[in-house]
């Protein structure tokens, strides 16, 4: 599979600006001006062409817009891949109800840190972005919500709604256009669970977090009930550019099936952590070539494809293409594109355990599977990296997560019983030798997931 770009024009500094190096297959649409000086503020965001995609919108009928978004193949960036064209077409029409758009921006899976960048370095692509989608959905309030322990990015999404406003791109006439729009910026309490869209849709209401029973679905009964499409902060900064360059180009990059660029997030023991925006179906061992490597002096030893809720892969998966169907061939899920990379030093048991005690803190509790499960997984995974286990523990834990899994009332339990059954599959000798040897066999004063352990001589 091979993955092309047209776009390697970020301007002298940035990744694809010129060379023949694996940098070439970057692709700077969203980043492309974040080392601006004030990339934030409108005036920057117009002279890089922002707004162009809006006003060829509004040159468009509804129905057309919603056609065009689902023939350029544009797939939701926030963890499923669902068809975001599609997602807009199911909103009914002629039914007298005021319809909603809400942009999820509860960025909180462990390892993901793509919306939060962009939304403190390049806000107004969403804003452009929701303009059209509530124009295509025929909606008149849209809403963001964010996490609310990001306050900068709080402050920088109000300035550029202020902005918008002042600018004629929001309010009761859209550039002449006969469009009226309104949008708030929510700022959520810090509740993991509020990034599953009902239960965001009941906290944006005054409710208590928890995901709803389905159906009925939001796009029939959503935020008010009344018709509501729930998208992902990326999902929705795409469009503009869909709109502004078209969607042959868009689809150009990535994938047939998975078409156009993403941001992929690489962190963990490598050289240089950061953002990557590339065309869906490139590799970790491409972005890898890009960021150095591992730290110097160290292997992979395992990575998440989209963040902890993502079953693992190790360095034999090093050349899957990231994309929706290379992922999910390979036994994982693209997810949020969360690539967090451990080396040799890292214990995995001690890693599971703290995604899964970060689980069971999150869970909201209304399901048994999930509150059950998680708090017992947890009290299992401490005894054996405390030496405290049995072998038999080991097919428990495979019980009780697959007791959990697909058995919740939301994705949080397939989330928390993915890396139990990924690492049992890749590093359950691991596990054994902290049964037989009555504890962690790494040293705490190499390994970096000691953090909280006193190394005495």
């Amino acid at each position: 599979m091979t993955v092309t770009s047209e776009l390697n024009d970020g301007g002298p500094g940035r990744p694809g600006a010129g060379g023949t190096g694996p940098e070439k297959l970057l692709a700077p649409v969203l980043s492309a001006f974040w080392d601006d000086p004030r990339s934030w503020t409108l005036d920057t965001y117009r002279r890089h062409g922002g707004y162009e995609g809006l006003r060829k919108a509004l040159a468009m009928t509804p129905d057309d817009l919603i056609a065009y978004v689902k023939d350029s193949g544009l797939r939701g960036r926030g963890g499923a891949g669902f068809p975001t064209g599609m997602k807009w077409q199911f909103i009914p029409q002629g039914d007298g109800k005021p319809h909603y758009l809400v942009v999820n921006a509860d960025e909180s899976e462990p390892g993901t840190c793509k919306d939060i960048p962009l939304l403190f370095a390049n806000p107004h692509s969403l804003i452009e972005g929701m303009i059209i989608a509530c124009y295509a959905i025929r909606s008149q309030h849209a809403f963001i919500y964010l996490r609310g322990e990001v306050v900068p990015v709080l402050r920088r999404l109000h300035e550029a709604v202020r902005e918008a406003y002042e600018a004629g791109y929001l309010g009761e006439d859209v550039l002449g256009s006969g469009l009226k729009l309104d949008i708030t910026v929510h700022a959520g309490a810090g509740a993991y669970i509020c990034g599953e869209e009902t239960a965001l849709l009941d906290s944006l209401e005054g409710r208590r977090g928890q995901p709803r029973l389905r159906p009925p679905f939001p796009a029939v009964e959503g935020l008010y009930a009344c018709p509501t499409v729930v998208n992902n902060v990326e999902s929705i900064a795409s469009v503009p550019a869909i709109l502004a360059k078209g969607k042959d180009w868009f689809k150009s990059m990535g994938t047939e099936k998975s078409p156009g660029f993403t941001l992929y997030s690489l962190s963990g023991h490598v050289a240089s952590p950061g953002q990557f925006e590339a065309p869906l179906g490139i590799t970790l061992r491409q972005l890898l070539d890009m960021s150095g490597g591992m730290r110097p002096g160290h292997r992979l030893k395992f990575w998440t494809p989209g963040g902890s809720s993502t079953p693992m892969f190790t360095d034999e998966h090093l050349d899957v293409p990231l994309d929706y169907e290379g992922v999910g061939a390979a036994g994982s899920m693209l997810g949020t594109k969360a690539l967090q990379c451990f080396d040799e030093t890292t214990c995995v048991v001690r890693a599971v355990t703290r995604w899964t005690e970060f689980y069971a803190h999150e869970s909201c509790g209304k399901c048994t599977p999930c509150r059950e499960g998680t708090y017992w997984l947890v009290q299992l995974l401490r005894d054996i990296e405390a030496g405290k286990g049995v072998m038999s523990d080991l097919d428990k834990l495979n019980d009780i997560a697959d007791n959990i899994n697909g058995k919740s009332f939301c994705a949080l339990g397939d989330g928390a019983a993915s890396p139990i059954f990924s690492s049992l599959k890749y590093f359950r000798a691991e596990y054994e030798q902290h049964i037989t040897g009555k504890g962690c066999p790494f040293d705490p004063a190499k390994s970096t997931l000691w953090a909280d352990t006193e190394v005495t001589a």
